[in-house]
């Protein structure tokens, strides 16, 4: 798995899942957990991941919506 996306932002990861999964590329949020431990306040980013052969297309996908992916490229 790599990574693709990494933010504080609930809504991001969900609306970039579903644009993944509409696309048939399988994600996986990480760092669920540890935002509820820290209270929900947002200091730490959920990443989100995605196989390392779908990570040329999930990056497509989320440009082409203009989402920020929050880390180098």
């Amino acid at each position: 798995m790599r990574e693709l996306l990494r933010s504080n932002d609930p809504t991001i990861i969900a609306f970039a899942t579903a644009l993944l999964r509409g696309e048939g590329i399988d994600c996986f949020e990480m760092d669920v957990n540890m935002s509820v431990l820290e209270g929900s306040i947002g200091i730490l980013p959920r990443r989100l991941m995605v196989r390392s052969g779908e990570l040329d297309a999930a990056e497509r996908v989320m440009l082409d919506n203009d989402i920020a992916l929050g880390r180098s490229v």
